[in-house]
């Protein structure tokens, strides 16, 4: 069995299945995913992940405010957030974290976010989701500054292989997506040769990066077996081990999902 351990349900193109989310999932559990972490991005998509999981059994969600999604000059309370944990299907929180790519100017707003949500993770329990892009230092920075007792994750992970390292030796996993099969990404497969096999995740981070051979389309959770296969391969492994073991990560990591 397989789990896409990170996707947008509710934002998904469905237009491959004539509008159907059950028939979207249908198709990747019919590939071997077993099970979907839906995850919220916003306030104001956290009802719609919490729906999901409630409808849909394979499916859990989380919890947060990607730093692109960050009100001007607002962060989100931690009384809200806390609040929204206590769902018993909300698993994780996130996604957080840091991305100077696009909004440099937010820098400062997006770290009081992610030092919230790092608290946050500190007084549930439930693991961090992190994304970040183009702020590689400061994340570590704000991840050792929390010094979490439970993992997290480095979420649709496109750095190199020393901040990996850097993430790891702080205890958290590694999650890949489709961006691993793009030709320019070399670095990124020396990541996937290299990240310990207890601490690798797949994911699609659907709709977004759909893995070659389906690029440029809108990406579903059920390619998430195209990333695994793709992965498999770069470290010598059977496809059949790898979805094992990233399972077995996903569980360890998420131990409040219900996966089989």
């Amino acid at each position: 069995m397989l789990v896409d351990s990170h996707c947008h349900l509710d934002r998904l193109d469905l237009s491959a299945h004539q509008g159907s989310l059950d028939a979207a999932l249908q198709a990747a559990r019919e590939r071997g995913v077993g099970h979907f972490l839906c995850i919220g991005v916003s306030a104001e998509n956290a009802g719609a992940v919490k729906a999901l999981s409630e409808q849909y059994a394979d499916v859990d969600c989380s919890v947060g405010v990607h730093p692109l999604d960050l009100a001007p000059g607002e962060t989100p309370a931690l009384e809200w957030l806390l609040r929204e944990l206590a769902h018993p299907h909300v698993v994780a929180i996130g996604e957080t974290g840091l991305d100077y790519h696009y909004e440099p100017e937010a820098a400062e707003l997006q770290q009081a976010s992610f030092r919230l949500h790092l608290e946050a993770s500190r007084q549930t329990g439930k693991p961090v989701i992190v994304h970040t892009r183009a702020a590689r230092a400061d994340t570590l920075a704000l991840l050792r500054e929390a010094d979490l007792p439970q993992a997290g994750v480095l979420h649709c992970f496109t750095e190199d292989w020393e901040m990996a390292k850097a993430a790891l030796d702080l205890g958290y996993y590694i999650s890949l997506s489709g961006i691993v099969t793009f030709r320019n990404a070399d670095a990124l497969r020396e990541v996937a040769r290299q990240v310990p096999v207890d601490r690798l995740l797949v994911e699609t981070d659907s709709p977004y990066l759909a893995p070659i051979p389906h690029r440029g389309k809108p990406n579903l959770p059920q390619y998430v077996r195209e990333v695994a296969e793709y992965v498999a391969s770069l470290r010598g492994a059977s496809y059949a081990q790898l979805a094992e073991q990233t399972t077995a990560n996903f569980k360890r990591l998420f131990p409040l999902a219900r996966v089989a």
